[in-house]
């Protein structure tokens, strides 16, 4: 049968963007991706990320008083309107960063956390190196234009990644459409939250605006079990980062899917096992396997289990002992390590000898 025909990916009216599958981290659409720009205020979700991992650690709870310096009450760009001189619970300022993309919220949370926003910026750096954010250098916390504060598309979308994955119970921030505080109700700069597809919902992440960055956005949608990633950045406007962004994740859902392929533990081989206590041996993956497919595309799948044919105890349980080597069209689309479903002992001293004469003969005549 022939594979499935995809048309190519639309092009936007933007200067970088990347559509990535969130499950599997497969990149479906990219341009510019791993071009240096500056971020705007898609570096709060690096802001809020760390602060959301403290949570999540148990060194702060979400009723976690933060005091208000002068230097967050007087920031300037978007505010979530603290005062000076008071204290704000943390869950509160991380929906005025998150929802309100407060500036003064932001440069409170980082001096809470690291004495100063260049110290919090430096931790972020560490961060963005761990998750692989190669192209990534922060100096503050907000995205506010400084010479020397830049991130690529691609990076956005890995941090995205980490803040749908490493965090879940906390996501769903990203999806409310208004916050109020000190009695001024802000509405989500991310205008897909309340634009309704058939084929997808958006849930999140974060806009970003500055004359340098021009107008940026993070988003991610979810059906059917298919979430993606989609960052859009240096469109002109805010009508067109909302519709560029929609095109991009359209484009994702009319022709992709996550396609899990197995479950972790599952036997994908049982083979003999030579000079032990057991005969065989199961062959399963230590994780999840899933694909990003075209639609309809996973019975073009070929499956291929590469193991050691005389394989001798002792085995550990969990030892890697052979591989899964998947392929469409003749690419290679996966390999993946195969382990030891359990321990196989050695086998005692007589049963040992005579297994070792077995296995002679049967690798003489297997090469004869």
């Amino acid at each position: 049968m022939a594979s499935m025909i995809i048309p190519a990916p639309p092009k936007l009216a933007a200067d970088a963007y990347i559509l990535m599958d969130a499950d599997t981290g497969q990149i479906i659409v990219e341009h510019e991706a791993d071009k240096r720009r500056p971020p705007a205020s898609l570096t709060k979700m690096m802001t809020s990320y760390i602060a959301v991992h403290e949570l999540q650690l148990g060194n702060v709870s979400e009723d976690t008083m933060i005091p208000i310096s002068v230097k967050a009450w007087q920031k300037g760009g978007s505010k979530m309107f603290v005062r000076e001189g008071t204290e704000v619970p943390l869950i509160d300022l991380l929906r005025g960063i998150i929802v309100q993309s407060g500036n003064d919220a932001s440069v409170a949370v980082a001096e809470y956390f690291s004495g100063s926003e260049e110290a919090y910026a430096d931790w972020m750096n560490q961060y963005a190196k761990t998750f692989g954010m190669d192209n990534t250098h922060f100096l503050n916390a907000t995205g506010w234009p400084v010479e020397g504060h830049y991130s690529t598309a691609r990076d956005m979308a890995v941090l995205a990644r980490h803040i749908i994955k490493d965090h879940p119970e906390f996501y769903s921030l990203y999806a409310e459409k208004y916050y109020e505080y000190n009695d001024i109700r802000q509405p989500n700069r991310n205008k897909l939250l309340w634009r309704r597809s058939s084929h997808f919902t958006v849930d999140g992440l974060k806009t970003g605006h500055t004359d340098e960055a021009g107008y940026c956005l993070a988003a991610s949608a979810e059906s059917e079990g298919t979430r993606f990633i989609a960052v859009v950045m240096g469109t002109r406007n805010d009508d067109a980062r909302t519709r560029e962004t929609q095109k991009l994740l359209a484009y994702g859902f009319r022709y992709y899917q996550t396609q899990q392929i197995h479950s972790a533990g599952d036997v994908l081989q049982t083979q003999p096992v030579w000079l032990g206590q057991s005969d065989t041996l199961d062959l399963v993956l230590e994780n999840d396997l899933s694909l990003t497919l075209p639609r309809g595309g996973d019975d073009e799948l070929v499956k291929v289990v590469n193991y050691n044919e005389y394989l001798e105890a002792p085995i550990e349980q969990g030892q890697v002992v052979g591989s899964l080597s998947i392929t469409r069209d003749g690419d290679v689309v996966a390999e993946r390590p195969l382990i030891a479903a359990n321990a196989v002992a050695e086998a005692g001293f007589f049963g040992r000898l005579f297994g070792k004469i077995q296995l002679f003969f049967a690798r003489l005549f297997a090469t004869s």
